[in-house]
Order: structure tokens, then sequence, then C-alpha cells
């Protein structure tokens, strides 16, 4: 992978790499790893679904009290991992994260299956519970509450990271990758090749 042949942009390559994930069959190409932290710098990983990626940055939804949610409260700092295997190809985003506003959570949320919205409001996410009859209950309560019509949980919504500096990853043999940097500066983006 030649610097040359990246796009200046990393939105661009990103697309690029994405369409080409989408292309070749990559199964669930938008999952991603979101990487948070506690104030104390405790780190956490776990998978969400891209919903969105533009000129404002990468969007995903969860619940604003599950542990992701408190952690991004407390510091509002992430990163993400996009890693699509048989392409050989990784891609780290990393970036200060916010709310996204609550028309947009609203227009996110009126797209999901209406079981997922029950789901939303059920879900006491990342809080214990006493057994698996008990979510279920939470479960049943919530569509009893909303039998037609299911609106936005105020504890539900979108965040976006907007991207300070970006990571392209492509495999190589005998462990000489390309490692791709690119970071925000006031003439808006640098590149640099980072040893594998």
């Amino acid at each position: 992978m030649d610097l040359l042949d990246l796009d200046p942009d990393p939105l661009r390559q990103f697309e690029r790499w994405f369409a080409a994930a989408r292309e070749a069959g990559v199964p669930v190409p938008e999952a991603m790893t979101l990487a948070t932290a506690t104030a104390a710098g405790r780190p956490a990983a776990r998978m969400v679904l891209l919903k969105g990626a533009d000129e404002r940055g990468f969007s995903f939804h969860t619940n604003y009290e599950s542990r992701k949610g408190r952690e991004l409260a407390e510091n509002p700092h992430a990163a993400l991992l996009f890693h699509w295997q048989s392409l050989g190809r990784q891609l780290r985003v990393e970036g200060p994260v916010e709310r996204m506003s609550a028309d947009e959570s609203e227009t996110y949320f009126r797209t999901r299956p209406f079981r997922s919205r029950l789901a939303a409001w059920s879900s006491p996410q990342s809080r214990p519970l006493t057994d698996r009859a008990e979510l279920e209950r939470l479960y049943a309560g919530a569509a009893q509450r909303h039998p037609d019509d299911v609106p936005l949980p105020p504890h539900w919504g979108g965040y976006r990271l907007r991207p300070d500096a970006y990571e392209f990853w492509q495999h190589g043999d005998d462990r000489l990758h390309d490692r791709i940097r690119y970071e925000r500066d006031a003439a808006g983006w640098s590149r640099i090749r980072l040893a594998p």
C-alpha cells in the first residue's frame, strides 16, 4: 500500500475500504469495536454497529445508562476498530464523542423493528438481573405500556465520534504490514507511515 494510493481525505479512504468490504461479502462490515475508558483510564471494549459516517463523524446508538454510556459521560473520548479479516484490513478511528440531537436519535429509532424498540425500553443495559425471567417480565411490561407505538426512551440515543486520527492497516507477507496514520492538523489532515 503506497501512501500516494490513499485518498488525502481519510473519510473518503474509509468509504472506499467500506465499499470494498461490502462488495467482497464481508459479513456485517459495519460491525466495529468501540473502546471507551473511565475517567481513571480503565478501558472497556465491545462490538457495536456503525449507523453512519460522514464529515460530522461516525455514529452509533445505545442506552445512555449502559457501561459505555456512563464511561462516555465520564471521559468523552473513544476509539473504533473495524476488522475486515478476509480483506486483510483493519481501520482504527480515534476522537472525541458527543451525543447526537434528540431529533437525530428519534429519526434513527423509528427505523428499528418494533420489538427492538420495545427492548430499548425494557433492558436496564449493563445492570445486574436476577434471572432471564426478570428481563422477560420487563419486556412484557414495555409491550403492555406501548402496544401500538414505541416512543424514543429518554435513556437511549445516538453518539457521534468526531475523528482526530485514523489508522489504515493492510496485511503484508512476513509481517511486513502497511500502516498509514492520518492526524488532523491546521491544514486538514497529515499522513505518515508507521512501522508494522
